[in-house]
Parts: C-alpha cells; structure tokens; sequence
C-alpha cells in the first residue's frame, strides 16, 4: 500500500512537466510565420526545400526568370527565429555562416535585412520579385501569401 502512495507522487510531476513542455510547445507554433511575394510573383506554393534553396541563395529567379529578391529581418529578431526553425528547419546561425560564407569568399550576397516587420512588408509589396515573412498579413492584395509544404 505504501508503495502506491510514492508512485502517484513520482508520477505527478512526469505529468506535469509534460504539460509545461506541451504549453510552451503550443504557445510557439502559435507564432506562426507567414512567407510573402510581391503582388507579381507568380508562385502559390513552394516546399521547404525549395524555400530553404531561395534563403540560402541558391535559387536566384523565379520559375518566369524574374530575379528573386530576399528580404529577411535581423537575425536576433524573433520572427526571424521562428522562421528559420519552423519553415526553413534549420537554425539562424546556420544561416548566416551560410550567409557569410557567400559574401566573404566572393561567391554571392546575402539577403537585405530589414528593420522590422512593417519594413518588410513595405518593401516586399514594392519590389518585382521579391520575398520575405512577417508574423501575420492582411488580405488587402498588396503581397501574395505563399503556402509552404
């Protein structure tokens, strides 16, 4: 009898931590990202490895040829962080050693950085051709929403 009592202690807090850990689980996703075009980009859907090849500057034009533009915002931002591990599936500090590796050896750029989420979104509704991802968007038709599979 004793020996029921002490594992229904043992076992609360095994329950309890997993609660936390599923809470705080919950909570990111909740943060979702979503990955914009301009108005003019003709691409509805792209899989995560294609994404992961544009954001690592592999892929450089659209299926129609116009030059991809990459916008992303600072890589302490949270946004940021969130998208690079929940579309890209890979850290933010992998990407900028990948980032740093083009521009330091010659071979390519890096993306233009941003100053916040409205900037993003500003200057990817203004630019042909271009990419990036803000925390949520309105549907007014300034930017195409891209679904990632």
């Amino acid at each position: 009898m004793c020996s029921d009592v002490y594992k229904d202690i043992s076992i609360k807090p095994i329950f309890l931590n997993l609660f936390l850990l599923v809470a705080v689980f919950i909570s990111n996703a909740a943060v979702g990202v979503t990955v914009i075009s301009h108005h003019s980009v003709d691409v509805k859907s792209l899989t995560t490895s294609q994404l992961r090849r544009i954001y690592t500057m592999r892929q450089l034009q659209w299926p129609s040829s116009v030059r991809i533009k990459v916008y992303v915002l600072p890589s302490s931002h949270l946004i940021h962080k969130n998208f690079c591990k929940e579309s890209l599936r890979i850290f933010p500090y992998q990407l900028d050693r990948i980032w740093n590796k083009l521009t330091f050896s010659g071979l390519g750029v890096a993306p233009t950085v941003v100053n916040n989420h409205e900037e993003l979104l500003r200057v990817v509704s203004t630019t042909p051709g271009a990419i990036g991802y803000i925390d949520n968007v309105n549907k007014e038709g300034h930017v195409n929403v891209i679904e990632i599979k």
